[in-house]
């Protein structure tokens, strides 16, 4: 509420957390040391404050007092000493210094991440506000002023009274746009996989309804282990249930099996169809080509999510990904931060007006079939 200017947040969080004056100073101790994280131990030191009822946290380690860390004395505000304070060259050094982090953070390959970097990726991720757009339902609700007289409400306040008539009007009603998403976890995407998966966790439990699938030889539905508030119990139950974790990729079949069995009830009210996979295949071709135009021809929109794609200088060459290109309506990276920020701001931009797709694919596959 108070925005991110650390001297606002610092004077909230002061006026919040602090009870009694003499717990000032073990507050700013704390708060120096979340956001001066670069002192080591033996630049911090107990400090008693001044006042005889000792406090419960003076066995925490605070930094040297100085003139934002100090008690206040008669006659001075909170104020005092708050320039010196958020305004040294070396706060301002460590913002940048934190604001160049997070910038390549954002910006590097998810397979060149080291554990401690996946960490930190998936805390970003739960922080941002992921929205994925919405959809102009059948459903009208009561408006000021619409699109549709509202002839039920007209005549019902009609009834009985002989006042002058006032019109009442509805518009359709905006729900969020189904998700179906299609991920593979086959032995070339393992360098991918446990960040997509965490992504997907967080869509799961956002403001899109979703439902999600993996595959490697075979297709598996994980919509429900992934209910679980807890990410890492999510992931622990999808992969119990899944059998062909990291193995080989036969992305027709499995794109079969999900025509087969669960399009007609999932591709419904303008669900986007992602395909998240690499394009490697073992599989026919052919068939995979024939399963992509059933597959587009269902979906509002179809768009494959290949993660090769951010890499410099990738073509896409393989049999898999040559098969099913010209039957996707997009093909876009997701190899970074940055690139799931483009995959949600695409998501939020498709309307309900369907796209204008060529019918040569139909044609294709009557023959591949």
């Amino acid at each position: 509420m108070v925005g991110l200017a650390r001297e606002d947040f610092w004077l909230a969080a002061r006026a919040i957390f602090v009870s009694h004056k003499e717990d000032l100073s073990v507050f700013d101790a704390a708060f120096d040391r979340y956001w001066h994280a670069e002192l080591t131990p033996g630049q911090l030191r107990p400090q008693t404050p001044s006042n005889a009822q000792q406090s419960p946290w003076t066995a925490f380690p605070q930094v040297p007092c100085n003139s934002a860390s100090k008690l206040l004395q008669p006659g001075e505000t909170a104020n005092s000493g708050a320039d010196e304070r958020f305004e040294t060259p070396e706060a301002t050094a460590d913002a940048q210094t934190t604001y160049s982090a997070l910038e390549l953070l954002s910006e590097k390959d998810f397979g060149l991440f080291s554990d401690e970097e996946i960490v930190q990726a998936e805390k970003l991720m739960r922080l941002r506000r992921w929205q994925f757009g919405n959809r102009v339902s059948r459903r009208t609700v009561p408006v000021g002023r619409g699109s549709y007289l509202d002839m039920r409400h007209f005549l019902r306040s009609s009834l009985g009274d002989h006042r002058a008539l006032s019109l009442a009007w509805r518009k359709r009603k905006l729900q969020p746009r189904p998700i179906v998403a299609i991920c593979d976890i086959s032995g070339s995407m393992d360098r991918y996989t446990r960040l997509l998966l965490h992504f997907l966790h967080i869509v799961a439990h956002g403001h899109n309804p979703l439902e999600v699938f993996v595959f490697g030889t075979r297709l598996t539905h994980i919509t429900r282990q992934l209910r679980s508030r807890d990410v890492v119990t999510a992931l622990r139950s999808a992969a119990l249930k899944v059998t062909d974790w990291s193995g080989g990729t036969r992305i027709g079949q499995c794109i079969h099996t999900f025509n087969k069995r669960w399009s007609q009830r999932m591709l419904r009210r303008g669900a986007v169809v992602l395909i998240i996979s690499d394009g490697w295949d073992r599989g026919d071709p052919q068939v995979l080509g024939a399963q992509m135009v059933r597959l587009q021809r269902n979906a509002h929109r179809l768009i494959w999510l290949n993660p090769l794609l951010g890499s410099p200088g990738y073509e896409p060459m393989t049999r898999g990904i040559m098969a099913a290109l010209p039957y996707v309506d997009d093909s876009l990276p997701v190899h970074n931060l940055k690139s799931l920020d483009a995959l949600a701001e695409a998501l939020a931009t498709i309307d309900d007006k369907r796209m204008v797709r060529s019918r040569r694919g139909r044609r294709e596959a009557v023959v591949t079939r």
